[in-house]
């Protein structure tokens, strides 16, 4: 495994991060627990969740995923091995179950409180905002479009006192943004360096694979100069990036076997850039999940390469991407597939 800091800190986290979100809906809690295992004897010490997991999000089912993550640590007593991130929710029609008052003071503790009770742990190594509570484009939104009528209030000052203030209890220790944009992303680093006892946000959680690389426009600039780097999600755009949805096929149980409406990276420009990709890795004797998501790590303004499964072989498959490395010429041939069909699914 490869290793890298958290920005602005001492926290050493692997290079990939175990994602979670599948917990609780397509895994059971046994196979969340061994996926935990697995993991960490491979040397993976980086574990993101969020309150809302497990997705597709459902008020039966809210909040499971922290709940196995917190039965594996009191079965384990391992929590001291793991850099665990988890998330608050942002104001949105589908999560009015969890609550409706967006990142107030009290909302923001709220969900501190409830993620600490069900992970079983005193602390969160970092505290994302999962998505603004603005009006903005995120979720697959190609452009901004602005609404005359959203009268939001910019409050990022009180958010940051109210994570500082947890941050000084020490129920969190880092803070970091989540499907944010690059106005979104300066407006919190500028809030931080004018009141300097306010905390930085450290690192930026977007989507980010070959299918999409909308990151490196704008955000990335951003990432480099100020040192708040990205934790890559989707990296595999739902399962695309294997190959396995090619040819039409749609395999049993698969993600959008389950869930059809996640259907954007097998759509239109987005499965002939898929086919390409495809032959790009196999003229070079890889795999397609392995080119992807080595493609993934090489980035300058990564940090961590957030990968999920569903099957103990798609985890075997994607930690021992990080021993993949890709020659100049199948990353010359990344970009030119790239600069001919560019972010087919944003």
């Amino acid at each position: 495994m490869e290793y890298t800091n958290l920005p602005h800190t001492d926290i050493e986290v692997s290079k990939i991060c175990l994602g979670t979100m599948t917990w609780g809906n397509q895994n059971t809690e046994a196979e969340g627990h061994e996926q935990m295992d697995y993991a960490l004897d491979k040397g993976v010490n980086f574990f993101d969740t969020a309150e809302l997991y497990p997705i597709p999000a459902h008020p039966d089912r809210h909040s499971l995923t922290e709940k196995i993550i917190g039965t594996w640590f009191k079965k384990n007593g391992n929590r001291d091995k793991v850099v665990l991130a988890s998330k608050i929710v942002g104001k949105a029609p589908f999560t009015k179950y969890i609550r409706t008052t967006g990142f107030s003071r009290d909302s923001i503790i709220e969900a501190v409180e409830g993620s600490l009770q069900r992970l079983q742990t005193d602390y969160i190594d970092l505290y994302q905002l999962h998505w603004p509570e603005r009006n903005t484009n995120y979720f697959g939104k190609r452009g901004y479009k602005h609404d005359v009528s959203d009268h939001w209030k910019d409050n990022i000052h009180q958010v940051l006192e109210t994570l500082r203030d947890l941050i000084r209890e020490g129920k969190i220790r880092q803070v970091g943004l989540s499907n944010e944009n690059p106005w979104g992303i300066m407006r919190f680093l500028e809030e931080s360096k004018v009141h300097a006892s306010l905390p930085r946000m450290i690192t930026v959680q977007n989507p980010y694979s070959l299918l999409n690389r909308q990151f490196e426009i704008g955000s990335s600039e951003i990432a480099m100069r100020e040192d708040i780097k990205l934790l890559a999600y989707s990296p595999l755009g739902f399962g695309a990036l294997t190959g396995k949805y090619l040819g039409g096929r749609l395999p049993e149980n698969s993600r959008l076997a389950l869930f059809p409406n996640y259907n954007r990276y097998i759509q239109g420009n987005s499965v002939v850039a898929t086919q390409k990709y495809y032959e790009l890795a196999q003229s070079n004797d890889l795999s397609l999940t392995h080119m992807a998501l080595a493609f993934v790590n090489t980035r300058p303004f990564l940090t961590s390469n957030i990968i999920g499964a569903t099957t103990m072989k798609q985890l075997e498959q994607n930690i021992a991407s990080i021993n993949v490395k890709l020659s100049t010429e199948v990353l010359d041939g990344i970009d030119a597939i790239h600069n001919e069909i560019p972010n087919p699914a944003p």
